[in-house]
């Protein structure tokens, strides 16, 4: 059992195996810190294995864009939408969403946007480099994506955030379908207009990207623990984390535990708006549709990626818990996006999968010490840009926790105070 007064124990415990906590742990290894990692389930399962591999080192328009007010009621309670709560979670959602409308405000999209871009503005060339240092740089395709409409004023809806992208330095290139079927000539003609982003890059397989990561870490002498945390206190020696097998002691925690952090925070008196942001995807490991990019059906909502286990179509929000089962119903909607965007695709016997993204309303994650909790830190709550986010998470608390205090000022956006 690791033990803070046995000098080979870890300096710092890691909640979470997730494509987060390793890059926090990558990064701490850097700065010479002894680093354990504490998750119930392999590196890298939950979101990390789940997502559509996206680099967006672009993406710093919120969630909550401004005129969301009217979009919401409509939008929540269609079953078939790209976000949907259902009527049995409502009342408990309702908190989340005011604080969700609250941050759409032109200013405080500004503001957002500001802090994202400083997070994952230099995404590509840190997960590019780390890729290079643990030896998996193949696993990254530099084909870029592509962001389709159905029609110009489809398009429009969106140009808000396009605009704010842009703005930010995004290298986005507007496209016709001539373009769009040069490019991609299994995506079907419904598909007129879109963007070509030819500088965001993408990961072929999410899993073995992680497993690389953890496998690097391992044999540069992090411990991986098979073990859930329970609960943390502190006292003279440090922090202990009761896990249900064993307690483990520590000088400083890494709570990196996605969208199941909020638990452990509450018994300290700590209350963060996190909630679960249910996601799906399927899987067609036989598909004779590839694609050679990143596709995204935008009016949809959904991600269509060629990975080496299959073609992958992922997206829709759902709001439920932890504790519910997977809907049926909102994967297989993914079918008929699918098809929508590729006519040729047999759907027919996909793979389900649903994970929980961890969101905060605000669209930024919490990222810092928390007040009155010297040693505990904080990591979780990147919502749909877990993978992108993920280095630059790493670096910048790496920095913070070796006392550096450009990261202190630069982590102040992320702080768990501003709730």
């Amino acid at each position: 059992m690791p033990n803070t007064q046995d000098h080979s124990g870890p300096e710092v415990i890691i909640i979470g195996a997730g494509i987060v906590g390793l890059c926090t742990a990558y990064q701490l290894l850097e700065t010479g810190k002894r680093v354990t990692i504490v998750d119930p389930s392999q590196p890298g399962a939950e979101c990390s294995s789940g997502n559509a591999g996206s680099l967006a080192s672009g993406a710093v328009a919120p969630l909550a864009m401004p005129g969301v007010l009217k979009q919401a009621p409509g939008m929540l309670l269609d079953p078939t939408g790209p976000l949907y709560v259902p009527l049995s979670y409502l009342l408990h959602v309702a908190p989340w969403m005011a604080r969700f409308v609250a941050a759409s405000s032109p200013a405080r999209v500004a503001e957002i946007a500001l802090a994202l871009h400083a997070l994952i503005g230099d995404a590509v060339q840190l997960h590019k480099a780390m890729a290079t240092q643990v030896g998996c740089r193949e696993l990254i395709a530099d084909s870029g994506q592509l962001h389709l409409y159905p029609d110009q004023s489809s398009l429009e809806k969106d140009n808000a955030g396009w605009a704010l992208k842009q703005q930010h330095g995004l290298n986005a290139q507007r496209i016709g379908r001539a373009d769009i079927h040069a490019l991609e000539p299994a995506v079907s003609d419904h598909y007129q207009v879109g963007y070509h982003l030819p500088d965001q890059p993408w990961v072929k397989e999410p899993q073995l990207y992680a497993s690389s990561i953890a496998e690097y870490l391992k044999g540069r002498g992090v411990q991986f623990v098979r073990d859930r945390v329970r609960g943390l206190s502190k006292d003279s020696r440090g922090w202990s984390l009761q896990g249900q097998f064993d307690e483990y002691c520590t000088a400083q925690v890494v709570l990196a535990a996605g969208a199941w952090s909020a638990q452990l925070l509450r018994p300290l008196g700590v209350k963060v708006p996190l909630e679960t942001q249910r996601g799906y995807h399927l899987r067609f490991a036989k598909s004779e549709v590839a694609l050679e990019r990143i596709v995204v059906l935008a009016d949809r909502k959904v991600f269509i990626t060629s990975m080496q286990s299959g073609l992958r179509v992922a997206g829709t929000v759902e709001f439920g818990g932890l504790e519910r089962p997977p809907s049926h119903p909102r994967a297989a909607l993914l079918a008929d996006h699918a098809k929508a965007g590729l006519p040729d695709l047999d759907v027919s016997n996909p793979v389900e999968w649903m994970g929980h993204r961890p969101c905060l309303p605000d669209s930024l994650p919490v990222i810092g010490e928390v007040p009155q909790q010297p040693g505990l830190w904080c990591a979780f709550g990147h919502g749909h840009l877990g993978l992108t986010g993920s280095a630059g998470t790493g670096r910048l608390l790496a920095q913070a926790m070796s006392g550096s205090a450009l990261a202190q000022k630069a982590i102040t956006p992320f702080s768990i105070n501003r709730f």
